[in-house]
């Protein structure tokens, strides 16, 4: 209540513009204006279910995934995720955990998850740029899904150079042996979801899944907000 009455004050002195175009934001608006976010394109069932059997479904590591929106490169999404990782937008990334926690509830709930697991950065970057986006989208996708955020059993062991010039094989092939596990007693038989901003290949999560898995996680799944060809 008392947000509704302060939220129109607070944007008529430090008005609120939207993270794609620009427009300045109603009091019903968040970090989209109306149009802007019409414009997002979901990702139908039929869609995560070919994304699966392209990126996971032969090597049996990630029991099962979860995108909510399709990422394409100038539009909205991308500029939402752009602003969380480059403009230490925080707020973006716990409204996109959000927005997409909504769309995407009912089927992971089904499975029955213990936590939740951002997809760590290596500690130069992580120190580099002051934070991990992936654990902003986590915290977005815990308020929606009712499961705790854990970012401390896995670390990133090895710096991988960035992932979008490269194809398939160079990417599985990039973070191969990227990742290790800490507290590995929080490993063993549990069922772990890990998050990320984007699932392009999969090869992050994959690497990830692989070596929960090694230390004993009874099933690895992966969220994102968005998927990428």
């Amino acid at each position: 209540m008392i947000d509704r009455i302060l939220k129109p004050v607070f944007d008529f002195f430090l008005p609120r513009i939207c993270e794609h175009c620009g427009k300045k934001l109603t009091a019903s608006e968040n970090i989209f204006c109306g149009e802007c976010f019409s414009s997002l394109q979901p990702a139908r069932t039929e869609r995560i279910s070919h994304e699966y059997n392209r990126k996971f479904a032969n090597e049996r590591i990630i029991d099962d995934f979860q995108s909510a929106f399709i990422f394409v490169e100038e539009t909205p999404i991308q500029s939402a995720i752009h602003s969380l990782k480059y403009n230490g937008k925080f707020k973006v990334g716990i409204y996109l955990g959000e927005t997409a926690g909504k769309l995407i509830a009912e089927p992971v709930k089904d499975w029955e998850a213990d936590f939740l697991l951002p997809v760590p950065l290596f500690h130069a970057k992580k120190a580099e740029r002051g934070y991990n986006q992936s654990f902003y989208i986590a915290k977005g996708f815990s308020k929606i899904l009712k499961l705790p955020v854990n970012s401390r059993i896995i670390k990133r062991t090895r710096y991988t150079q960035t992932q979008t010039a490269l194809n398939f094989e160079e990417r599985k092939e990039n973070m191969l042996n990227a990742f290790e596990t800490k507290h590995r007693k929080k490993i063993k038989g549990s069922k772990i979801i890990l998050v990320d901003d984007v699932i392009t290949t999969g090869s992050t999560v994959r690497e990830c899944g692989r070596v929960l898995k090694l230390h004993g996680a009874e099933k690895v799944f992966a969220l994102s907000v968005a998927i990428a060809e």
